[in-house]
Parts: structure tokens; sequence; C-alpha cells
């Protein structure tokens, strides 16, 4: 039997709630089926915008499935049902989504990647905040921390994005006539995400992504909705990234941060940590498990992992480094780091002395803007 060809997964992106990437979604589900595809809705939160609602109507809605949790009930999207049914496309509203406990994969794109390998095109919505890439930088902005987020590397793999626009006067005045949310949960927003200044650094980060996917794509020959396709792309050098994982809690910042930036440089990236006995038995319960925790966050981003053997932190990171051709070494302000007593001397500084050939990037711990 031939193997089934993996289908096309197409994301509506905004910056905000409300801008419209749910009606533009719909409205292209009703232009395939009118076109003759065989099209459903496998999940659809339209939060209570009467425009939203009324334009679903018309569209073959699968049925939720239910699911106990704590001695309450909860709906999320049956994925089981949409494969029986087994349409040429479906529609799958929030992207980022966390599943219920007790759900058969953790995440909403979890479901979405296995529609797509058994060949069902997906178009589905999510936000810029929700990029994991992003994280520190929307919290530095907004001083919300988004807990629900999407590895770059799946919106990357995505087949088309397309950047659904609207100006933050506009989607202001949308939210104040209870377009967006009702009168109380509107209110609640413009004390929060949804101030002017918020929004308007949020849309100009959503732009600055828009215009790295456009250069992403057009290399890689795939599309992105409004591009000319004589865009010219920068011819870019060879760079390869490393970051050293610790247990200091900002190590998740220092790969979000080497993450995007080598996705920026089409680099390569590794996360190293370091350890006399070439392994994590050594460390302390809670470094280990802090330790252990990063280095699966790395990898889910798919950046390559490595526990290096060594009693030297500096010496083995800028060993391994040259033996990789890397180029940029990114770095936490060390904090509590004397579990390792080689780390008592600062291996930070260290680095710097011994890698002069290389980028140190040392991330700051910066806090988010003062509400």
């Amino acid at each position: 039997m031939p193997q089934q060809q993996r289908a096309k997964l197409k994301i509506f992106m905004g910056y905000a709630a409300g801008v419209g990437k749910t009606y533009k979604m719909l409205e292209e589900a009703h232009q395939l089926k009118s076109a003759g595809v065989d099209i459903v809705v496998g999940y659809f939160e339209p939060h209570g915008r009467l425009d939203t609602i009324a334009k679903a109507e018309g569209l073959e809605l699968i049925p939720r499935q239910t699911i106990e949790y704590r001695g309450s009930e909860f709906e999320e999207m049956d994925t089981d049902a949409i494969l029986a049914r087994r349409p040429q496309a479906c529609v799958v509203d929030e992207f980022p989504h966390t599943n219920v406990p007790g759900s058969a994969r953790g995440k909403r794109w979890e479901d979405v990647q296995v529609l797509l390998d058994a060949g069902i095109d997906v178009l589905t919505t999510m936000n810029i905040q929700h990029l994991e890439s992003l994280n520190d930088q929307v919290w530095n902005i907004s001083g919300v921390r988004v807990r629900e987020t999407v590895p770059d590397w799946v919106v990357q793999h995505a087949d088309e994005v397309v950047m659904v626009d609207l100006t933050p006067r506009a989607l202001l005045h949308r939210l104040q006539r209870g377009v967006v949310y009702e009168r109380e949960k509107a209110e609640q927003a413009l004390q929060k995400f949804f101030r002017e200044s918020t929004l308007v650094a949020i849309r100009e980060l959503a732009l600055r992504q828009a215009a790295h996917e456009v250069e992403h794509r057009i290399s890689n020959g795939q599309p992105f909705a409004g591009v000319d396709a004589d865009v010219p792309v920068q011819t870019r050098k060879h760079h390869r990234i490393l970051v050293l994982v610790t247990a200091n809690p900002k190590t998740a910042m220092s790969i979000r941060r080497a993450k995007r930036i080598g996705d920026f440089l089409g680099a390569e990236c590794f996360a190293v940590t370091v350890q006399p006995s070439g392994d994590l038995s050594g460390l302390p319960e809670a470094d280990r498990e802090a330790v252990d925790q990063h280095l699966n966050f790395a990898r889910s981003l798919h950046i390559e992992t490595r526990i290096l053997e060594g009693e030297d932190v500096a010496t083995a990171v800028v060993d391994f480094a040259r033996r990789n051709q890397v180029t940029q070494i990114f770095v936490t302000r060390p904090r509590g780091w004397s579990s390792i007593p080689a780390l008592s001397r600062d291996p930070v500084q260290r680095i710097i002395g011994l890698a002069k050939d290389m980028q140190i990037v040392i991330v700051s711990d910066r806090e988010p803007v003062a509400r």
C-alpha cells in the first residue's frame, strides 16, 4: 500500500484576539467548500462573536468529545472522529490550546499533526505571542506570561502562513463595542493585555516576524500570503550557536533567545551542559530536575542536546564549540551555581576569556515593563 502523503497546514496568524483570524479562516473554508472540497470544522471557538458564529453556518461541524477531569466535564476536539470521517480538509481553531488531562495528546497542535499525517489538510489560527521563541519578549512588553506556546519549528513547517492584521485603534474600538468579548471581560482586557501601548508593541513584533517568515519561506520555496516573489533574499554567513544549560531558571530564556536568533540566521543550535560524570547523576535532585527539564525543552524546539564530560565548564564548552565550528555562545549570568565546584570561578568570565574568536551573548534578566 503506498505511503499516505502528508497534507498541507495553513496558519492564520494575528497579534491579538479579535483581529479576525477565525473569521478569515471560516471565509476560506466556505470558498473551499464552494470549489468542491470536502471540508469540516473539527473545532471552532466562537467566543460569543455573532459575525463569526454566522460565518460558521453551512459548514459541517464534527461533534466534540467530552472528557471528565476532577469531577468536571470538558469538551475537546475529537481527533478520532475526524479521522473516521476522513474529509479532505479540516478547520481547527486555537492551534496553541492545551488539552485537558486525560486527552490522547497534550496539545492541539499535536492533534493537528495527526490529522496532517493522515492526509487531511488543516486550516488553523494562532496569535504571534504563542510562538515559543517570543515568550520572553511578549512578557517584557506586556507583563503577561503566555503559558500556551507552539514550538517555532511547527510554524516553520506550515505550508502557508497568513498574517491577519488590524490597527490597534480599530481593535480597541471593536473591544469597546463588545465585538471581541462581553462587556465585563472586555473591561478586564483593557486593563491588561489590551492597552494600546502593548498592542502597538506586539503588533510591531508580529510585523517583524512576518518579515522574517517572508525571507525564510522565499529562501525555501514556500508561500507566504501577499508576498512579492521577487523580494531579494540576503545571503547569510554560516553560523552555529551553542547554549550553555545549567539549573539557572533563566536558562529557558537563553534557549528561546538562541533558537530565535538561530532561526533568523539559519543556524544550527546546540544545547550543552557540563558534568564531571558525563551524566546528571552527580547533581542534587532539584538541580538535576531543572537541567533535565531545560534539555527536554531544547529538544522540543529541535535543538540538539549534549552532556559534556569535564571538571572545567569553560574549557569543555569552548573545546566543544571549536570542534563544531560554533560562532556564538549563549549563557546566563551565574546565579547559585555552587552545586559544581568548578563553577565557583565564574565560568561565564572564563568562557569570554577563552573564546575570543566567538561571540558571547549573556542573556539579560529583564523585568517586564511597568504597568
